[in-house]
C-alpha cells in the first residue's frame, strides 16, 4: 500500500484520510515521532470470549486490541509494538495448552501464535509466565518471531548484575528507523529491558526453587543501563511487569516502576501487573506519578489495563543532536476497545482483527470443548440457595481450595506454623440478581465453566495476618447482614436488603454462633456503631474458646484484603501474601487435584437458639429441593415471596 502525507497532518491511502499524530506533523528536520505500543497482561485472551462464562465479552482479547494496532501504526511514521508480560497464564485456554495438549519441541503457543501475527517487536516476562515451569516456558518462548528479554531472573548469579547468567537475555537493542520532519530517513537504536517482581521466587517456588534466582529490580536496571549505553542504545525502554507503588526504593519491592522510572539513562517506562490504567486518576496521589500527564518521575509511561482491554501508547518526539538522539517532548495515553455506559452496559469500540482471530481459531475451539468437559466430579451438589442463613456447599469448597493454596504458599516462610483459617462468601445469593441469581452445580461432573457459578469475580488470592480480636470482629462485620429480632418475635424479616452477599464472609477454621438478639456492631458499610455490641458467640478453635491474642492467617483475596468492605484485620497492612493466581484458577486446580470433591457443609456456624422465635427469608424456587438436607437450622416453606421469589421459615 502506498500513502503520501499531506501538508495539513493526513495520511492519504486506499483507506481514506487518517489524521496524524501531531509530533508526526511538526517535527523538524532533525526530529522524529517514535510510537511506542504497549500491550501488558495479556493472560491468553486472544479471543473477546469469557471461557469461564462461556460466552463473548466485549472487553477482552488481543484480537481486539489488534484492530487498534493498525490505525496507530497509520497515525505515526515509525512505530514499536511491544508487550510486557503475563501473556502465558491466566485463563482456560492457557491451562488447556499446559495440562492438556502440553507443548513439544516445534510446537507454537496459540497467544505467541496470535502475537507473531501482529507483528509485535518485543516483549519482556511477567510473574505469570512461570507457572507451568521453566521448561515449558522455554518450549513456548522458542515460537516467538520477536526477542523476549528479562535482566533479573538468572540461573547463575555472578559478581554484579551484568555478569549474571540469565535465564533469557536481560536486554536487546533494535536497530530501527525514523523519519524525520523533511522525510529523511535515521538509523535509531532503541534499548530495550526487561524486570519481573523477584516474588517469583515464593509465588513458583516448586518452579523455581534451585533453578534460578531472582534480583531487585532497580538494582538490576542500575548495572545494565550503563552497559546499553556503551553498546549503542540511543534510546532505553524500561519494560517493568511491575506495578506503580511507591517512590523511594526498598529492596525486593514489587511495584517497582516509579524509582525504576527515576534511573538516568531511562527515557520511558511500559508498566503493567497490577491490571490497571495509566494514565488515569487512579493514581493521582503518588508520589513522583502525574496521573494528568502521564508521567513517573519526569517519565512519559503507561499502563494498559489487562486481558488486552487498552492499548497503552507513549509518544516520544526526539530530536537528534550530534550523533545522539534526546527526547524532546512526550505524550502518553491508554486506548480503550469498549467502553462502560451509564446503564453499565458494554459498547465496543472495535472489531475483532480476523487474522489474529484466525491465528488461534484451532486453540479456541479446542479450549471450548475442554471447558465444556468435566475436569473432576463433586459428591454433593454446589447451591447458594442457603448461604446467607446456614453454613453451604458453595461458600465452603472456596474456602477449602483457598485453604489448600495458601498453605502450599506459606511454605518457607516466616508465617509457616501460623494456623490459618479461610474466609469467603457467597456471591450468588439472590438479591437484586432476582430469584435465579443463585449458584447450582448438581452433585457429579464439575466442568471448568462451573468454576464461574462458583466464583464470579476474578479476584486474585490474600492472605492476612491478625489476632484472634480482629477473627472475632472480622465475624462481626459479617453478621451485620442480619436484622435484630427481638426473643419470642414471629415471622420477622431476617436479612438487611442494603447488605450485600459478597460482604457476608463465613470464616472456616473456628466456630460460631450469632446471636441475632444483639444490636450489630457495625453499619452496612462497615462503620462501627454499637462499640459494645457483640453478636458473635461461643466462639472456638479446635474445641476451645478463641484467643484474643493469638495470631492467625486468614485466605482471603485481593478485594477483602485491600480493604474492600471495611472489614476488622483485612487490610494492605495486615497483608503477608499477594498471590499470583486468582481464586477461580485456585478453585480449579484444587478440583483437578482432588478428583473428587466433598464439599458438604459442617455447621461450623449456626444461630444461637432463641425459643419460640421465627424469621423469614426469600431464596430461589428451587432451594425447595434442597431445603431438607441444610445441616444446622430448622427450615420450612412459608409461602411465596414478592418477585418470583420463594419465601421460606427458620425457626430459631
Amino acid at each position: 500500500m502506498t500513502f503520501g502525507i499531506s501538508r495539513r497532518g493526513f495520511l492519504a491511502g486506499s483507506a481514506g484520510l487518517i489524521a496524524l499524530h501531531p509530533f508526526s506533523v511538526h517535527a523538524a528536520t532533525n526530529q522524529a515521532h517514535l510510537r511506542i505500543m504497549e500491550t501488558t497482561d495479556l493472560h491468553v485472551h486472544v479471543f473477546p470470549y469469557d471461557y469461564y462464562a462461556d460466552k463473548p465479552r466485549d472487553t477482552v482479547g488481543l484480537a481486539r486490541t489488534a484492530s487498534l494496532v493498525q490505525g496507530i501504526r497509520d497515525e505515526a511514521s515509525n512505530s514499536l509494538l511491544i508487550d510486557n508480560g503475563d501473556f502465558l497464564q491466566g485463563n482456560p485456554m492457557g491451562d488447556y495448552i499446559a495440562y492438556e495438549r502440553g507443548m513439544k519441541d516445534g510446537d507454537m503457543h496459540p497467544v505467541i501464535e496470535a502475537m507473531n501475527t501482529l507483528g509485535f517487536d518485543a516483549s519482556t516476562l511477567g510473574n505469570h509466565e512461570f507457572n507451568y515451569g521453566l521448561d515449558f516456558l522455554m518450549k513456548a518462548l522458542a515460537g516467538a518471531d520477536f526477542p523476549v528479554v528479562s535482566a533479573n531472573v538468572a540461573l547463575e548469579l555472578g559478581a554484579d548484575p551484568t555478569r549474571d547468567k540469565t535465564l533469557i537475555p536481560p536486554y536487546v537493542i533494535l536497530d530501527h528507523k525514523v523519519t524525520d520532519g523533511a522525510g529523511q530517513e535515521h538509523a535509531i537504536r532503541v534499548g530495550l529491558i526487561g524486570f519481573v517482581p523477584p516474588q517469583i521466587m515464593g509465588w513458583d517456588r516448586r518452579h523455581l526453587e534451585g533453578k534460578v534466582q531472582a534480583r531487585d529490580i532497580v538494582e538490576t536496571a542500575r548495572a545494565y543501563i550503563p552497559q546499553m549505553k556503551e553498546q549503542g542504545a540511543d534510546i532505553i525502554v524500561a519494560l517493568s511487569h511491575s506495578g506503580i507503588g511507591a517512590a523511594d526504593h526498598s529492596d525486593g519491592m514489587e511495584n517497582a516502576s516509579v524509582p525504576l522510572a527515576g534511573l538516568d539513562g531511562i527515557d520511558a517506562i511500559l508498566t503493567g501487573h497490577s491490571h490497571l490504567v495509566f494514565p488515569s486518576p487512579d493514581y493521582a496521589d503518588f508520589a513522583g506519578v502525574d496521573a494528568e500527564a502521564g508521567t513517573l518521575m519526569g517519565k512519559p509511561a503507561t499502563m494498559g489495563g489487562f486481558w488486552g482491554s487498552h492499548m497503552g501508547l507513549i509518544d516520544l518526539l526526539i530530536e537528534k543532536d550530534g550523533d545522539a538522539w534526546r527526547v524532546v517532548s512526550a505524550e502518553t495515553e491508554a486506548r480503550p476497545i469498549a467502553r462502560r455506559n451509564e446503564d453499565r452496559s458494554i459498547t465496543a469500540l472495535v472489531d475483532s482483527d480476523p487474522q489474529v482471530l484466525a491465528s488461534v481459531q484451532q486453540e479456541h475451539d479446542e479450549t471450548l470443548a475442554y471447558v465444556r468437559r468435566a475436569v473432576g466430579k463433586t459428591d454433593a451438589p454446589l447451591h447458594s440457595y442457603f448461604a446467607l442463613v446456614a453454613d453451604d456447599p458453595s461458600v465452603q469448597i472456596v474456602s477449602i481450595a483457598q485453604l489448600w493454596y495458601i498453605e502450599q504458599m506459606l511454605k518457607g516462610t516466616e508465617h509457616e506454623g501460623l494456623p490459618i483459617l479461610s474466609a469467603a462468601a457467597p456471591f450468588k445469593a439472590g438479591g437484586r440478581g432476582g430469584p435465579e441469581y443463585f449458584t447450582d452445580v448438581p452433585k457429579g461432573d464439575v466442568a471448568i465453566k462451573n468454576v464461574s457459578d462458583l466464583y464470579l469475580y476474578p479476584n486474585t488470592a490474600r492472605a492476612v495476618r491478625v489476632t484472634g480480636q480482629q477473627v472475632k470482629d472480622w465475624l462481626e462485620r459479617s453478621a451485620g447482614i442480619f436484622n435484630q429480632v427481638e426473643p419470642g418475635a414471629s415471622d420477622v424479616v431476617l436479612l438487611n436488603p442494603a447488605f450485600p452477599s459478597y460482604n457476608f464472609d463465613v470464616i472456616d477454621g473456628v466456630e460460631y454462633q450469632i446471636d441475632l438478639s444483639q444490636p450489630s456492631k457495625y453499619d452496612p458499610k462497615g462503620v462501627l456503631i454499637n462499640e459494645d455490641a457483640s453478636r458473635i458467640v461461643n466462639l472456638t478453635y479446635q474445641g476451645a474458646p478463641l484467643d484474643m491474642e493469638a495470631e492467625f492467617i486468614i485466605a482471603t483475596n485481593n478485594y477483602r484484603a485491600g480493604g474492600g468492605g471495611s472489614f476488622p484485620g483485612a487490610s494492605p497492612d495486615t497483608t503477608v501474601f499477594e498471590g499470583p493466581d486468582t481464586n477461580r484458577d485456585v478453585i480449579v486446580r484444587y478440583i483437578v487435584e482432588k478428583g473428587t470433591i466433598s464439599p458438604r457443609a459442617d455447621a461450623n456456624w449456626t444461630f444461637k437458639p432463641m425459643p419460640g422465635t421465627t424469621v423469614l427469608f426469600d431464596t430461589g424456587p428451587a432451594a425447595k429441593t434442597y431445603a431438607e438436607d441444610v445441616p444446622g437450622v430448622e427450615i420450612e416453606e412459608a409461602g411465596d415471596g414478592p418477585d418470583g421469589f420463594a419465601r421460606f421459615r427458620i425457626s430459631l
